[in-house]
């Protein structure tokens, strides 16, 4: 619903349930990985490997099941960037004191950048085109194909590293789902997310990238428009 250029959800009250719902769901993903990085040590993997492996279960299961969600539980993209940012801030203030061990790290807080890139691009996209369904494509992207890269390159050099292996897998997994939210022009965003994924700037890091590159393709013809 467009009120004074803002997009409003239809149910203000049962949007902000869904939303603290959903919330609630992925603190649970982020705790439930605990026992599954004593499994992986206990097992022999490495402490910071482990990490790395619940990172991407991580942004599988919380980020890229919530994105697929969006659409069809909101009306409006407001909440999803309010829960987002919450969840931001409150990973980064945790951080700050004690580490959520089996996940974050203290060389980075990638895992505040991923949340705000996926609200603030689907807030974004969606107030622009009004389709919820590409709004979240680059916020899928992230979950789903950065996961499968990290998973790929963790497997086999055992830590995050960047590797064209990891990049082909994850073109093999966001080709089709940009062509299936997008057509050709989402292939052209799975495509372009793909490479920016091998780069990172200092705290600009895969997650920011990846989401810039593929908003400003699938804007694209909203560019045009207005020029």
């Amino acid at each position: 619903m467009v009120v004074a250029g803002i997009i409003w959800p239809y149910d203000f009250w049962l949007e902000a349930l869904v939303a603290v719902v959903l919330a609630v769901y992925v603190l649970f993903v982020v705790f439930i990985t605990l026992p599954l990085y004593k499994i992986m040590v206990s097992r022999g993997v490495g402490d910071y490997s482990a990490r790395y492996y619940n990172r991407k279960i991580i942004h599988m299961f919380a980020g890229g099941f919530v994105a697929v969600l969006t659409p069809y539980l909101y009306t409006s993209p407001l909440f999803p960037l309010l829960a987002s940012l919450a969840l931001a801030v409150l990973l980064a203030i945790v951080r700050r004191y004690k580490l959520l061990y089996w996940f974050q790290v203290s060389e980075n807080a990638y895992e505040v950048n991923f949340l705000i890139a996926w609200g603030v691009s689907i807030f974004i996209m969606w107030h622009i085109t009004v389709n919820p369904f590409i709004s979240v494509l680059p916020a899928i992207f992230i979950s789903y194909g950065d996961a499968v890269t990290g998973l790929i390159r963790n497997a086999l050099f055992g830590g995050r590293t960047k590797h064209w292996w990891g990049n082909i897998a994850m073109a093999i997994v966001c080709l089709p789902i940009g062509y299936f939210y997008a057509g050709i022009l989402g292939l052209a965003a799975a495509a372009a997310s793909t490479i920016a994924e091998r780069f990172e700037f200092g705290p600009v890091d895969d997650n920011v990238l990846i989401v810039a590159v593929s908003a400003l393709i699938l804007l694209s013809p909203y560019f045009i428009v207005l020029i």
